[in-house]
């Protein structure tokens, strides 16, 4: 098959790409990097932040635009798959649509049907937008909303959802925003990871806990609650415990910091481990964050529980740090079944083998 990859998120795109070419298929993949991460891809479409970045963006594009033809499939990684504004994007995906086989939507991140359902619906127990029956106010969620309700982000997200052939969720809170809306053609597969090449080792004194702090989402993903506990727990038990922080590092640097560490603390907010937490877990690395029992349900999986859950408040997280900190002798058994998780669930091989199922089957 001949595939074009449209747009990145956090190496997802880059990722399965690799798995696909080793099964045998060609495959482009066109983004600008997922911006400051600058992941792998064989067309760049990043915009350069100045007055004239837009204009020779959308000129770049027109170029390549032959160059995206007579594809058997052409997956979007969002609604807002380069960065141009809604309305340019909606006569770019009618070209795409018109000149390659079938087109696939990424139900990944930031959308209208995410923000939607989280704000309306609110049926999960809690998300980036809602804590029960109550909506969160924080700035981050606020402005996300007036981004894609009501404005031309939702109108470009809805054509592409109601055309596409068929959306899949990265994520189990993404599938329960599509699925009640498109059940005849989401589905659910999960996000690929490349084994790790080097694993991590147990061998510190005290048990090394890292976090990174994006001051910028810091509130919207629940980092500031976590690094309070984290505070607390460390305050409480210094002789136990490590806490490790990376702000506004190089990327090499991060992932030396998180690679070093017994644990990470990520996504207060989710219900499903982040490609951040992914990444961790296939090198033994513990995550603290999202687990919830739907995680597990939406991938079969009945005996494997590495990941640490905690619900979204400061008393949650610091009783289940403090569980880890005071009983260090359950790290060897938490990091044997990270790196099984992975390898069951995330294999980027297996995982690019249910996309070609999925795209086959449609």
């Amino acid at each position: 098959m001949r595939i074009l990859l449209l747009g990145e998120y956090s190496n997802v795109h880059a990722t399965l790409a690799e798995g696909l070419r080793a099964l045998g298929h060609k495959v482009t993949v066109a983004s600008n990097g997922d911006f400051w991460k600058d992941y792998p891809r064989d067309i760049d479409l990043a915009r350069t932040p100045n007055h004239w970045g837009g204009i020779r963006l959308m000129a770049k594009v027109a170029s390549l635009l032959p160059r995206f033809r007579n594809y058997d499939v052409v997956q979007l990684i969002n609604p807002m798959f380069l960065e141009l504004k809604a309305q340019r994007l909606s006569p770019i995906y009618r070209y795409l649509r018109k000149h390659n086989k079938k087109m696939f939507l990424g139900a990944f991140g930031m959308d209208y049907y995410w923000v939607n359902e989280c704000t309306t619906r609110k049926h999960l127990r809690y998300s980036d937008f809602n804590i029960g029956s109550q909506l969160r106010t924080n700035p981050e969620a606020v402005k996300e909303q007036e981004d894609w309700l009501g404005t031309e982000k939702e109108r470009l997200n809805r054509l592409i959802a109601d055309d596409c052939d068929g959306i899949i969720a990265g994520l189990y809170e993404y599938w329960t925003c599509y699925e009640p809306n498109f059940p005849e053609k989401t589905t659910y597969i999960p996000f690929p990871i490349k084994p790790a090449t080097n694993i991590a080792t147990d061998n510190h004194q005290k048990v090394r806990i890292f976090i990174g702090i994006n001051r910028e989402r810091s509130a919207y993903k629940g980092t500031d609650i976590m690094l309070e506990a984290a505070q607390e727990v460390l305050r409480r038990y210094p002789e136990h415990m490590e806490l490790v922080i990376a702000e506004s590092v190089p990327f090499s640097k991060y992932t030396l910091m998180m690679d070093t560490s017994d644990a990470i603390l990520d996504q207060l907010y989710a219900y499903t481990p982040s490609m951040n937490s992914l990444e961790a877990l296939k090198k033994g690395i513990i995550c603290i964050g999202g687990g919830e029992p739907e995680n597990y349900q939406i991938i079969n999986e009945t005996e494997l529980r590495p990941i640490i859950n905690v619900e979204p408040t400061k008393e949650s997280v610091i009783k289940e740090m403090e569980q880890l900190v005071l009983h260090p002798e359950r790290i060897p058994q938490l990091r044997q079944q990270s790196i099984e998780y992975i390898n069951r669930h995330h294999d980027y091989l297996k995982v690019a083998q249910r996309y070609l199922d999925f795209w086959n089957s449609r």
